[in-house]
């Protein structure tokens, strides 16, 4: 079972992850937040945030549910309402909302992108630059047996391209199993279907364990090195401010041993929480028709719900 410590704050529960490299079960969730309102968990590697077939035993869903049953929503498809997504692939920090008006608060900093978040990864090779800013334009792959990927403007067979950028900021070089891996902390400024694997595959450097989008070569790794390791959501009454233990240090994975620091994350930390990201959502509106948000009808509101509670993986 995960090991936990609990720490305290003036807006509910914060329990922190020690980390883990076993597998999820249903004895194991681990909980970095908890209030009246939401609860952020340490999802998993390699399992689905919902999911609507029988034999998917685990998901977050079904976690959360045999966690905290008292807290299921019989009233929504899944039990709980997601606030955002995280790729069956990847950990990390995964926010709940427990009630419709939480939901609609966590929907509204979404698309209003009072929202920063904020990854780590170990990418192949050796990252040469400190900082790159990753503009490539993602789109669908229309490609026979490759629909299941998203592809950069200008490869065959990509379809619909829209603008996407990340931010990607050099830790540590060392080695991965023998091999010249980096870790790097990445910024998404868009939000974009599989957008950090796709960009950092584009600039040659795959993320560990990217069995996709390194062409079906990188399956030795027991997971894909991609982890969501911070999360703010600006909620004007709960402003949630969560970190997901780091798992890719050498005291959980041998395999990785990190030989140069180049920045250290807790200082980039501070940089992005003081001077916070605006993530863009899908298709956001053109920035000369931008206004504030007006106030939302019970319509638009229940709207946002059903939108919520329903929103499955890609």
């Amino acid at each position: 079972m995960c090991q936990l410590c609990l720490l305290i704050n003036n807006t509910g529960l914060a329990l922190h992850e020690k980390g883990s490299m076993e597998p999820a079960s249903l004895e194991n969730l681990c909980v970095l937040y908890h209030s009246a309102n939401y609860i952020v968990v340490n999802k998993h590697w390699d399992i689905r945030i919902d999911s609507k077939m029988w034999y998917e035993k685990q998901t977050v869903q079904s976690r959360l549910k045999h966690r905290f049953p008292e807290l299921a929503d019989p009233g929504t498809y899944y039990g709980f309402r997601f606030c955002h997504q995280l790729d069956f692939s990847t950990s990390g920090a995964l926010c709940v909302a427990l009630n419709k008006a939480a939901a609609g608060h966590a929907y509204r900093c979404f698309k209003d992108r009072l929202v920063t978040k904020a990854y780590l990864a170990l990418v192949r090779g050796t990252v040469a630059e400190e900082k790159i800013t990753l503009d490539f334009a993602i789109g669908k792959n229309t490609t026979e047996g490759k629909t299941h990927m998203m592809c950069t403007e200008g490869t065959d067979g990509c379809e619909n391209p829209k603008p996407c950028q990340t931010e990607l900021t050099v830790l540590e070089h060392g080695e991965y199993d023998g091999d010249p891996v980096t870790k790097v902390l990445l910024q998404p400024l868009t939000g974009r279907t599989h957008q950090l694997r796709v960009h950092c595959s584009a600039i040659g450097h795959p993320i560990v364990g990217d069995y996709t989008y390194s062409l079906h070569t990188d399956n030795t790794p027991y997971r894909m090195m991609l982890h969501a390791y911070f999360l703010h959501i600006t909620l004007e009454s709960e402003p949630i401010h969560v970190t997901a233990p780091d798992p890719f240090v050498p005291t959980l994975d041998s395999k990785w041993a990190p030989q140069r620091c180049v920045n250290v994350l807790e200082d980039l930390l501070k940089n992005i929480f003081t001077k916070p990201q605006t993530e863009i959502q899908e298709d956001p509106e053109p920035q000369e028709h931008r206004r504030s948000s007006p106030v939302e009808s019970e319509e638009q509101q229940a709207q946002c719900q059903q939108w919520l509670c329903e929103w499955s993986l890609d």
